[in-house]
């Protein structure tokens, strides 16, 4: 008997090393070790055709597709020259699809339109479900919450420290992130130059890929003019994201938008306090339930000066560090594991399928 065939569509994909990428791999190794038969496609540079070919080869029994503007915004234009269009498909919308394109008119409609055609829309925080039923109200009951997990690629060696030329002395922040607007490069660097200035041990380091080639570039200046303080690294490979995270003393995240973030989870499992922009999308990761001890700071993204006054917090406050680091930790592993996601993505596979019990009694197409 054949496995349920599942095809993920996201924006990237390994080997690139995006949170988009990081998540389907997840999913894809979670899944594949229930029995599923997995294939991620990545949809940039993707064109219509190409993709209309991919799904019809594959012939999968329904789509994942993660990103309703990004990676489902191609899958509208491929489904025009595919074969079968009746596919059923799941979408888990990004925290720019909610936050930032669902403003944006000509992108509104497509991400609305993926939203309206999707079969189940997959949330993986309370605040996406929040955001949803502010803006697709009436389609709140196929909307599932699947609790996000995390898990570490491998234990590869990647010292932060040693690669830049840093020494014991220096109190490392640390920001992988794609280079691109909405996740605030440049602004972090900037205000880190003013933390800079007021304490000269304080050193900053990204990792990540160019994503937009002119913010990219402008970033690029700027961290070769302030190469005192700050590096921007290749991306780390995913087997060594570990070991990244526990040679720095603080994870930072600035976006100005986010759904949840993989670097916040993963910087809090590996027992480090996080510095994150106060945005809907973050104040879970960072607060965490009522009642839990808080895992890192919020500053304002439109005020400079508070997220250098945060900054200094956790530079001057050795005990602050660890008594934060200490609570993401011990949160980490309360948190669902790997498999406890994968079955409850198949609940909701299974669900829009109509098929209960499907992956067990392997009664999927060939």
């Amino acid at each position: 008997m054949n496995a349920l065939k599942l095809l993920i569509l996201t924006p990237t994909a390994l080997p690139a090393v995006t949170g988009n990428a990081m998540t389907a791999e997840r999913w894809r190794r979670s899944l594949v070790g229930m029995g599923l038969d997995v294939r991620v496609t990545a949809t940039e540079g993707c064109t219509a055709r190409d993709l209309a070919r991919d799904i019809d080869r594959f012939r999968p029994d329904i789509l994942h597709v993660h990103n309703a503007y990004r990676a489902g915004g191609p899958l509208l234009e491929a489904a025009y020259a595919m074969p079968r269009r009746d596919l059923p498909f799941v979408v888990s919308p990004s925290g720019t699809d909610m936050n930032l394109e669902s403003r944006v008119p000509g992108r509104r409609k497509i991400v609305d339109t993926v939203l309206r055609r999707a079969d189940a829309v997959i949330v993986q925080s309370e605040e996406g479900r929040a955001r949803l039923q502010e803006i697709v109200p009436e389609m709140m009951d196929r909307v599932s919450l699947v609790p996000k997990s995390f898990v570490w690629m491998g234990e590869e060696a990647h010292d932060l420290r040693a690669s830049c030329g840093l020494g014991p002395e220096d109190v490392v922040f640390f920001m992988p992130a794609g280079v691109r607007p909405v996740k605030g490069n440049v602004e972090c660097l900037l205000g880190f130059e003013n933390v800079r200035r007021r304490r000269p041990g304080a050193r900053i380091v990204f990792s990540g890929p160019a994503l937009d080639k002119g913010y990219a570039d402008r970033f690029r200046r700027e961290v070769q003019r302030l190469k005192g303080f700050a590096s921007w690294i290749p991306p780390i490979t995913p087997s060594a994201m570990r070991s990244a995270y526990e040679s720095a003393d603080v994870v930072v995240n600035a976006s100005f938008s986010e759904g949840l973030s993989n670097v916040l989870i993963e910087g809090k499992a590996a027992g480090k306090p996080l510095l994150a922009s106060d945005i809907p999308g973050n104040r879970w990761p960072v607060l965490g339930d009522p009642g839990d001890a808080p895992m890192g700071l919020l500053f304002n993204p439109s005020e400079a000066g508070d997220f250098t006054d945060k900054a200094l917090r956790l530079i001057d406050d050795d005990g602050l560090r660890l008594r934060l680091g200490e609570a993401g930790a011990a949160y980490a592993r309360r948190m669902p594991g790997p498999c406890d996601e994968a079955r409850a993505l198949v609940a909701v596979y299974e669900k829009t399928l109509g098929r209960k019990g499907l992956v067990a009694m392997g009664q999927g197409k060939g």
